[in-house]
């Protein structure tokens, strides 16, 4: 049992820890010392007889394994990974093409070139059988063998959602990467997009007794966005190219790329739009991956928040001798309506500098 889960459970986050389960999975770590590596096969420990793996890739010529996990899937799969050094240099032979990538539900990508990938809709494809599988579980005794079978029909069909997302993604990803020497994205705050509220409350406490809006949430994680900018981030490293980040508070789909002009509202049932000022018509998508590009190379980077921070209270500025006096005496770093109005001020100004064609 690992010291985290003893930590939660004395500060009442979870209950007592318990063993891991065969029905659910699980993972077991052998170093260096528990396994044997010989003619390209693995030899655990007490183990005469090598493990019958059917390889996805062969090692790099030279490499050894300094670590083999082996792992249970609850659909009764079994996998083994093996962590190695590679010598090997990767990068890729340079590119002057760039690329803003606009990510969306019913195109999954939306290049700055025009392009448009679809979504392939994973989860969607198999959510009827998915859902009568699940109601089938729910029917059964917990514990019997019937219960068994069930709940292994319905982790196999989890198990083939999540390789069909997952190959689709590395396949998008890596097509991503070759052609292109620099991709811009936008930093998305998927946990929160998930979270989404179905109607916007003016107060707090209104907002969070609103209902959540699970058709939206549930396209979102089928869209599997944060798979792909973490895979673009690690295969950029592995290839020499450059993923570049803009801040999520940055207006692309509100924005013209033509004249700079930013709208005030535009809902998502919105999919084009005519710009006000100098009459351009946009596909929503399209316009973003331009705008997210632009601002991309301009060279501003996630660090650069283009909303204003208030800043943290501290103590007071002088020490007063009264409680009241002590009271009315301003903070160190607090923000005034002033100050707030020039804090908008900069952010507008910074969204207005973006480079006009």
């Amino acid at each position: 049992m690992s010291k985290t889960a003893f930590t939660n459970f004395f500060s009442g986050r979870a209950k007592y820890p318990n063993f891991k389960k065969k029905r659910n999975g699980g993972s077991a770590e052998f170093t260096k010392a528990a396994f044997k590596w010989k003619d390209g096969q693995v030899y655990l420990a007490k183990c005469s007889e090598p493990l019958p793996i059917r390889w996805s890739r062969q090692l790099p010529p030279g490499c050894m394994p300094s670590t083999i996990t082996v792992k249970l899937e609850p659909s009764g799969r079994w996998s083994v990974s093996l962590r190695m050094n590679d010598p090997r240099d990767l990068k890729l032979k340079g590119t002057k093409k760039q690329v803003g990538i606009d990510l969306g539900i019913t195109s999954l990508i939306t290049t700055s070139d025009g392009e448009k990938v679809a979504n392939p809709k994973n989860l969607k494809k198999l959510h009827k059988k998915l859902r009568l599988a699940q109601k089938s579980l729910d029917r059964k005794t917990k514990g019997t063998n019937n219960y068994q079978k069930a709940r292994l029909k319905l982790a196999r069909i989890h198990a083939k959602i999540k390789d069909s997302r997952g190959d689709y993604t590395h396949k998008l990803t890596t097509q991503l990467i070759r052609e292109n020497q620099t991709i811009v994205v936008e930093d998305l705050a998927v946990k929160n997009m998930v979270k989404k509220r179905c109607d916007p409350a003016t107060t707090l406490v209104a907002r969070e007794r609103a209902p959540r809006d699970h058709k939206l949430a549930r396209a979102i994680s089928d869209a599997n966005w944060g798979e792909i900018v973490r895979q673009l981030e690690y295969k950029a490293q592995w290839y020499g190219r450059e993923l570049i980040k803009i801040d999520r508070y940055f207006p692309s789909s509100k924005r013209c790329s033509n004249c700079g002009h930013v709208v005030g509202k535009l809902p998502l049932n919105i999919r084009e739009w005519d710009c006000p000022e100098c009459g351009t018509h946009h596909d929503r998508d399209i316009n973003a991956s331009i705008n997210i590009l632009r601002m991309g190379t301009r060279g501003v980077r996630q660090t650069q928040a283009v909303r204003p921070r208030v800043a943290v209270r501290r103590k007071r500025s002088e020490p007063a001798t009264t409680l009241v006096a002590r009271e009315r005496r301003p903070r160190e770093g607090t923000l005034t309506k002033r100050g707030n109005a020039h804090a908008r001020r900069l952010r507008e100004e910074q969204c207005q500098s973006v480079e006009r064609p």
